[in-house]
């Protein structure tokens, strides 16, 4: 029988390293440790990472699983739960080290098993909901860095430098409004904005540029 610590980094703040010197705290001797590095737990299920695929290859039963919780496993609901329940159907202990939580399939006392089961769902479910907050989160923080650009530079002109250098030159020849946007593809509202204050425009450009 052997312990075997698996544990999955997917951003370069987090360490393998760290979770193994974690689990050694807490009193778990490691025999070999498993890692998925660079591997979202979002969008990958176990078995599909690399080294999740050998994890089902190595363990057998009356092997201890640990991971420092639940979402080293996964962040997606269904697949931690499955993943879960199939290791205690093998005989393979799961535990982690945060909260040091113990899963396994030796109850057959059909009240102790529901609160295992909820136990489990619960956990799963608060791992998939922290991963769903914080994509949430940085949506709304490169939005909200977007606004503030705009908010910045202003609206972004509608046209480019060779258009605005075709408008200037047109109306300096005498050109008609109708006719300069038909030639440069823009409309009359932008011809009669460059015309009325070239200045600004020419500026919107370079803020832009």
């Amino acid at each position: 029988m052997q312990t075997i610590l698996y544990a999955r980094v997917s951003t370069t703040d987090q360490t393998i390293a760290h979770q193994r010197t974690q689990a050694e705290a807490a009193g778990f001797k490691v025999d070999e440790v498993v890692s998925d590095e660079g591997v979202s737990g979002f969008t990958t299920t176990l078995k599909d990472r690399p080294q999740g695929r050998r994890l089902f290859d190595m363990l057998r039963r009356g092997d201890t699983l640990v991971v420092r919780w639940v979402d080293r496993l996964g962040r997606n609901y269904a697949d931690v739960c499955d993943t879960i329940r199939e290791m205690m159907r093998w005989g393979v202990i799961v535990r982690t080290v945060i909260n040091n939580l113990t899963f396994d399939g030796v109850t057959k006392d059909p009240m102790q098993q529901a609160v295992r089961d909820a136990l489990i769902g619960f956990m799963a479910a608060t791992a998939q909901a922290q991963a769903e907050a914080t994509k949430e989160a940085q949506r709304g923080g490169i939005d909200h860095a977007r606004g503030r650009e705009e908010a910045y530079r202003g609206r972004k002109p509608s046209f480019r430098r060779d258009q605005f250098d075709d408008v200037r030159g047109a109306l300096g020849q005498g050109t008609g409004v109708s006719e300069v946007a038909t030639a440069t593809g823009l409309s009359r509202q932008t011809i009669y904005r460059i015309r009325d204050n070239p200045a600004e425009a020419e500026a919107a450009l370079a803020r832009w540029a």
